[in-house]
């Protein structure tokens, strides 16, 4: 049976079939290829989409934007709307809907993007909230994809760091639904939600997966990619002294490469990684515990092993493809 995805919001890759999820990414590797080849686009002609911004952004904005335009869509950038100042988030929804095909999110709560999608009547596409990043955990597998000759069915990502971020959610999600080995290294305090793991275990028995979760980091062991994520994410800044003194063993090191035993591994990180002092952030860090690199070191980051940049750019053509799906000219 052939996928249809017309209309489809994106709030979470819970809500999507492995099928849909594969679709997803084939589409991606077909725009990206179209992209390359300088091929004109048109598939989002006529098109109107409108970003809402709560959070700060430098990949999904750029990449939602140009994915739109590549395609000949129209896209406005909204950071200072009346929702939920002077107006109801139900009340902005539905005035969006009638001008826009389409409502990008990025912010707090995952509510905030269900309501959206709820009362506009337009699909809505998270670009990022409390709970999941569903858009870049496919260009995290979009580009394990391109980094392997495995199937992803044979492929394990091991996620090393703070496992219960929006991030690492998705990524658990994407992988039990896709039927990839996800080992969650972490701490015991920074331990995904048990309810979502409880879920996902299920969906990995049924794909052909399994979830693991260590506290050790010879959870690395036998992995094809090594991803990791900032120790503090946006709106949690109260608790750096705690995260670093929880994580700063975590960090990805060229050791912790090395212990996957596969030299073929690649590292991950969704950016921006503080693997230097070449931030102000990183060199307040620096100042006040001593800590040149955080959750990454610079030798990693900046190795052959490193698809940070390709990874990046993947968010173009997957968002690309989300969008294309949903409301495009396929």
């Amino acid at each position: 049976m052939p996928v249809q995805l017309k209309g489809r919001s994106l709030l979470t890759l819970k809500d999507f079939t492995a099928q849909e999820i594969l679709f997803l990414l084939d589409l991606s590797r077909d725009l990206k290829r179209k992209k390359r080849a300088g091929i004109p686009g048109d598939l989002l002609r006529g098109k109107n989409i409108v970003l809402i911004f709560e959070k700060t952004s430098t990949r999904t904005r750029c990449a939602f934007e140009t994915a739109c335009w590549d395609e000949g869509g129209n896209v406005t950038f909204l950071s200072n709307s009346q929702m939920g100042k002077k107006e109801s988030l139900e009340d902005t929804a539905r005035v969006l809907g009638r001008f826009y095909d389409g409502i990008e999110f990025r912010g707090f709560e995952q509510k905030t993007a269900e309501d959206l999608a709820r009362f506009s009547g337009v699909p809505v596409w998270n670009g990022l909230t409390d709970l999941y990043h569903p858009t870049q955990a496919l260009a995290d597998l979009m580009t394990l994809r391109e980094n392997t000759v495995k199937p992803l069915q044979e492929c394990k990502l091991a996620f090393v760091g703070d496992a219960r971020n929006n991030v690492a959610n998705s990524l658990l999600i994407i992988c039990a639904k896709l039927g990839l080995r996800f080992t969650a290294v972490c701490p015991d305090q920074l331990r995904p939600d048990p309810k979502l793991v409880s879920e996902m275990v299920e969906t990995a028995r049924l794909s052909g997966g399994r979830i693991d979760i260590t506290s050790s980091l010879e959870g690395v062991r036998d992995a094809d990619a090594v991803y990791t994520d900032v120790w503090v994410s946006m709106g949690e800044e109260a608790q750096f002294e705690n995260r670093i003194r929880l994580l700063r063993d975590y960090a990805v090191t060229q050791e912790v490469m090395e212990k996957t035993g596969n030299p073929r591994a690649i590292f991950l990180h969704c950016l921006p990684a503080f693997h230097d002092l070449n931030t102000e952030v990183g060199k307040q860090v620096y100042e006040k515990y001593g800590l040149s690199e955080m959750e990454v070191s610079d030798e990693v980051f900046r190795s052959p092993q490193s698809k940070v940049f390709d990874q990046a750019e993947n968010r173009l053509h997957t968002i690309k493809a989300v969008m294309v799906a949903a409301i495009g000219r396929l």
